[in-house]
């Protein structure tokens, strides 16, 4: 059985590079984050109902690739960014996203810091709440009760911190 570990936290913060070096690491597949090829071909401002399509699409996504998985699949975004974007930016959330947070549990939750310096992108919007939003991140993943580890670091360091949550984890 395959252990699925989220990659999950604010704008920002490494996950996409975390989860493909975790990968690459393992020798594992990795779930791209969906939101990112949805909104660069969208050619418009997204809307409420477009998190709903994304949210869809990233879990078909990892449907999909979690059929070629052997010992781990790291999946760069989770529900709850889907749930915290959701809540933030428009003040609720579909219910299927609440479900899906709620019911797909990961084996481990990879909660990135926001030690490392912003990086502006056209798909970023928070530079100046990183703090509340990872604060907001970090009482979800507490009040689920949900196996999580904070990983903190830069370059390497982060990579290595996450490698040995991950085999402590699993061993």
């Amino acid at each position: 059985m395959i252990k699925r570990i989220a990659i999950t936290g604010p704008e920002s913060t490494g996950k996409s590079n975390l989860a493909k070096s975790l990968a690459f690491h393992y020798d594992a597949h990795v779930v791209p984050e969906f939101a990112r090829e949805f909104l660069d071909i969208l050619n418009r401002e997204y809307k409420e109902k477009d998190l709903l399509s994304i949210a869809k699409g990233q879990f078909e996504t990892e449907e999909k690739i979690s059929k070629q998985a052997n010992e781990y699949l790291f999946v760069d975004t989770d529900f709850l960014v889907m749930k915290i974007w959701s809540l933030h930016k428009y003040g609720k959330c579909d219910p299927w996203i609440i479900d899906k947070f709620e019911n797909h549990k990961y084996d481990l939750y990879l909660l990135c810091d926001i030690d490392l310096p912003w990086q502006p992108d056209p798909q970023r919007e928070h530079p100046d709440i990183r703090q509340y939003l990872f604060d907001w991140y970090l009482k979800e993943l507490s009040n689920a009760n949900l196996n999580y580890k904070i990983v903190s670091g830069t370059g390497e360091k982060r990579v290595e911190n996450a490698i040995k949550f991950v085999s402590n984890t699993f061993k």
